[in-house]
């Protein structure tokens, strides 16, 4: 619970203190997701729902909705904080929709690779950024995941960075990652996760923006000529509690739920770690065309999104510095 106190902070827990639940508490609660069944995020999820009930005596519980079930991020974000949900693990990228400082964690190659982002996320700087949110976004980040870092599919064949200019690509929505691909000439569409295959295998995208679990998962690269191993941005997950639900909690309960919520978000950081490099060998044996870069594939488009966001986001600067400070 250490690191749920800490991110929280005195002035976060008086923002707490001034949230209203609502309704009764709820022994059962819902915890809604993007991914699907089977993913990462989502048996970490049912982790937690299991250690939970079984800590608590039974006293509580967790039913997971994943695959947008409970609709998409913007729709659950909306939900948790007016109390109609309780939890959700959620992209940073959703978050970062309203708090600006999140969008650093998405600078381009902040992280060097897998388990450098890892160590980035598992900072006091980083920790000490949930402490926004009550205040922010009406909820309450309980600590970090992840997803692998970013790579590139295309329908077509891609020699160059200048290759994908003019090009639809499929994009998260959110802005650190527009601003990155208009830094590159690319026509980013922003798309939610279900509609990718089929834009990708009709041709209604060019192109997506995705990272190794579902581009071997889903089988996004049957309809790929090239994937761009490019590992140039990090994807982190918060896990989050409504800020009226917390409000209405013991601190016995919100010790509990937030130490662990926050060790089973965690724990997808090392399930990506061990896993990422496995995917990326398999999808390369598909016999795709498969091309490895780094940060001088991109030409200025770093240079000129780390303009944009040194404006934006206040914590570009220590992001950084943790990323210096972290690499091996």
């Amino acid at each position: 619970m250490k690191t749920v106190q800490k991110a929280l902070g005195g002035a976060a827990l008086a923002a707490m203190a001034a949230l209203t639940s609502t309704a009764a508490l709820a022994e059962d609660f819902r915890l809604g997701l993007i991914t699907p069944p089977n993913h990462v995020w989502t048996r970490a999820a049912e982790a937690f729902g299991t250690e939970l009930a079984e800590t608590s005596g039974s006293a509580h519980s967790v039913t997971v909705f994943p695959a947008q079930q409970l609709g998409n991020e913007a729709e659950m974000l909306q939900q948790l904080q007016t109390g109609a949900l309780d939890m959700a693990f959620m992209t940073v990228a959703e978050v970062s929709n309203r708090a600006n400082d999140f969008g650093a964690f998405y600078a381009p190659y902040l992280a060097k690779d897998i388990a450098h982002a890892g160590r980035i996320l598992r900072s006091e700087t980083a920790t000490d950024l949930l402490a926004q949110l009550p205040a922010e976004v009406g909820v309450v980040g309980t600590g970090y995941g992840m997803a692998g870092l970013r790579q590139i599919v295309s329908r077509g064949d891609i020699q160059s960075a200048e290759d994908l200019a003019g090009l639809k690509l499929r994009i998260t929505p959110f802005d650190p990652i527009l601003d990155f691909y208009n830094a590159i000439g690319a026509a980013p569409t922003p798309m939610p996760l279900p509609s990718v295959y089929d834009a990708l295998a009709n041709g209604q995208v060019d192109a997506i923006d995705m990272d190794a679990e579902l581009i071997w998962v889903l089988k996004y690269y049957e309809h790929a000529d090239t994937i761009v191993q490019s590992d140039h941005m990090m994807f982190p997950m918060v896990g989050l509690v409504s800020g009226r639900v917390w409000a209405g909690l013991s601190e016995e309960d919100r010790a509990m739920i937030g130490e662990l919520m926050a060790k089973h978000v965690d724990t997808t950081i090392d399930s990506y770690i061990e896993m990422e490099q496995p995917w990326l060998d398999q999808i390369e044996a598909t016999g795709k065309t498969y091309v490895k870069v780094d940060e001088d594939y991109f030409a200025d488009a770093v240079t000129k999104w780390d303009a944009i966001w040194s404006e934006k986001s206040s914590a570009l600067d220590a992001l950084r510095q943790v990323g210096a400070d972290t690499a091996e």
